[in-house]
């Protein structure tokens, strides 16, 4: 954190330890740090603090600083260094991070706990809070959980503080305001108070009641000009690796992503596309070059990647990951709707206005059409179906290049027929056998695998008949749920 000296001068002056702010000596147990942790960063969204303070060389009672003979960067539980013992106890939301400043020629350690966000912060499974100078369990005070989860479920990531108590000019400094504005079409202004109107209206800054000015989570994430300038958001910058094969052994390139998204996204499509493999097909008379997926479709992946990942959860951020015959989109969250219904369904997000925001933008579709354009674009290029998985604390979206029919496992093709009953449904049609070799790129003597495909859909319950005594080459078929 930038300015950490003049932080802990601006601490000790208040005048006694707070719910989000304890001062310490020396004196420091793992397990203590552990406990503190979870009830600071608790204790920093009931009081509506977007971070909160453990200070070490700093005396709990006169706050005199005296300074402390603990290098906080470095301390270690056994062998193991103690902020990785810490995050394999904590809960995955928890966010922090070790500091050593020198104040009055005296070290200084801080611990910087970020509050709470969606759920309570817990250590080894318990979560605690902090009453008085004292951490204790949660559950011992009802009345102060209900309340705790009553702004956890009020609280939004995006109109959280990325960077606060910033001069106007500094707070425009640290954004790309030409990015906006190429954006919205709208010509900049050249007063810095008509930008920053605009800025609040939108919920990129925020006024402070001290007259200074508030950068959101919302505002960092999509128009930061430097990620780094925020060590919270830092993490969730975009991470692009591309491998030699399809394994994940040999890397050839990793680039991670400096900017907001809004400012770097238009340069990490072409990072991307030229990253892509290409074939040449005969167009009429000429050869071409055609990229081995529809950039439309990975347009779309991404986007969705960014605006429905989880923030909550620290330490890692999108990926996209380039192998030699797939292109695995990861982002940390797993969806709110049933990926089954992931077409028809209209889509929930816990960051609405963050999607809101990009979709104005132009930086994806408009709501609710964005899966159904990925699976399309894969259909009409006759590509294996774009492919969901889901993990305990993340969602994998593959592409894949060309295949032929009978290299896609059948697993794959069950996908693919009850991706396209769907995507039939949403336009108002249905499912048939010649529909269905038209999406695989077979002729009308695949007829019969086609129907054997068909039939094995059916007994999934994937899809169903639209009139089940009509003759099998007049059959239609619509996804289950239908």
């Amino acid at each position: 954190m930038e300015n950490l000296d003049l932080l802990v001068q601006k601490l000790v002056k208040y005048p006694k330890e707070t719910q989000w702010l304890e001062f310490k000596h020396n004196n420091y147990t793992p397990e203590m740090i552990g406990k503190d942790i979870s009830a600071l960063a608790n204790s920093a969204t009931l009081s509506e603090k977007s971070c909160a303070y453990m200070v070490w060389g700093v005396d709990d009672e006169t706050h005199e600083i005296i300074g402390t003979d603990n290098d906080l960067q470095n301390l270690k539980k056994g062998s193991q260094e103690l902020e990785n013992w810490l995050r394999s106890l904590l809960s995955n939301n928890a966010d922090f991070e070790f500091s050593t400043t020198i104040v009055n020629n005296k070290r200084v350690g801080v611990l910087i706990i970020y509050s709470a966000a969606n759920q309570t912060v817990m250590f080894e499974k318990v979560d605690y809070i902090r009453i008085g100078s004292y951490t204790k369990k949660l559950s011992e005070y009802p009345e102060l959980q209900a309340k705790l989860w009553d702004k956890l479920r009020s609280s939004k990531f995006e109109d959280k503080s990325a960077k606060s108590d910033l001069e106007l000019m500094e707070a425009l400094g640290l954004l790309d305001c030409n990015a906006y504005f190429d954006n919205v079409d709208t010509p900049q202004p050249q007063d810095a108070i008509k930008i920053s109107h605009y800025l609040l209206e939108e919920g990129i800054l925020q006024n402070q009641d001290n007259g200074l000015y508030t950068i959101t989570n919302l505002g960092a994430i999509l128009f930061a000009k430097n990620l780094t300038a925020f060590p919270k958001l830092s993490r969730k910058a975009i991470r692009v690796v591309q491998y030699s094969d399809n394994s994940r052994l040999n890397m050839l390139k990793e680039e991670i992503g400096g900017k907001g998204y809004v400012v770097g996204f238009e340069g990490l499509m072409k990072y991307i596309e030229a990253l892509i493999p290409t074939r040449e097909v005969i167009i009429g008379a000429k050869r071409e070059k055609k990229s081995a997926y529809p950039m439309l479709a990975i347009r779309e992946a991404i986007a969705n990647a960014l605006i429905h990942q989880d923030f909550s959860i620290s330490g890692t951020g999108p990926v996209v990951e380039i192998f030699e015959t797939r292109i695995e989109i990861t982002n940390p969250g797993i969806p709110l709707v049933d990926i089954r219904r992931i077409i028809d369904n209209p889509p929930k997000s816990r960051n609405e206005k963050l999607a809101a925001l990009m979709r104005r933008l132009g930086m994806c579709e408009e709501l609710g059409t964005g899966w159904d354009k990925i699976t399309i674009t894969c259909e009409l290029s006759c590509l294996p179906a774009p492919k969901i998985d889901l993990y305990s604390d993340s969602t994998k979206v593959s592409l894949f290049s060309e295949k032929t029919f009978s290299n896609i496992s059948p697993e794959d093709k069950l996908w693919a027929c009850y991706l396209h009953s769907c995507v039939k449904h949403v336009q108002g049609e249905y499912l048939t056998n010649s529909s269905l070799r038209k999406r695989f790129g077979l002729k009308d003597s695949s007829s019969g695998s086609i129907s054997r495909l068909i039939k094995d859909a059916v007994e999934a319950k994937l899809i169903k008949p639209l009139e089940p005594d009509t003759a099998p080459r007049y059959m239609k078929y619509l996804p289950i749920w239908a």
